[in-house]
């Protein structure tokens, strides 16, 4: 199976499959509002403002599965982004990202990965080609991943 066979849902829960992406660079986040790490959206915004042009997509995804840090709806989720932190790259509905209700989306990622992701703002780095580059753990920002996308994009 490849990534492009999956369907996800955006935020305003429009049915949306994958293979919309072919031929973009993704860089695929789980994310949530009240984190620590939730500032990392500016670093993410700021990425896609640069390389938007060149075919990047960012995929934000977020997930009330670690410390319970997004507990709004899609639409608070979605003003709270759009009012803190400007963003205008895509944003999904919420979902899990592991366990036995895990996005399939992102069963196929941390299959890739080699590892279940243990907080929000993991990120995973996809070709062109909709293969898995590499994964980046919470603590590495975005700012210290642009060599990666440069290297693919």
């Amino acid at each position: 199976m490849s990534i492009y066979d999956i369907e996800v849902k955006d935020i305003d829960m429009n049915s949306i499959k994958m293979e919309e992406f072919k031929g973009k660079t993704l860089l695929i986040v789980n994310v949530a509002s009240a984190c620590g790490f939730t500032p990392q959206y500016t670093g993410l915004q700021n990425l896609y403002e640069k390389y938007k042009d060149n075919g990047l997509e960012i995929l934000a995804f977020p997930c009330n599965q670690f410390g319970a840090q997004e507990k709004g709806t899609n639409e608070e989720i979605k003003d709270f982004c759009g009012t803190k932190y400007n963003v205008s790259f895509r944003l999904f509905d919420k979902i899990d990202v592991n366990g036995e209700n895990a996005s399939p989306l992102f069963v196929k990622l941390t299959e890739e990965a080699g590892r279940e992701i243990k907080w929000n703002f993991t990120k995973f780095l996809i070709n062109k080609e909709g293969e898995f580059v590499r994964g980046f753990g919470t603590q590495k920002k975005p700012e210290e991943i642009e060599e990666h996308i440069q290297a693919i994009i």
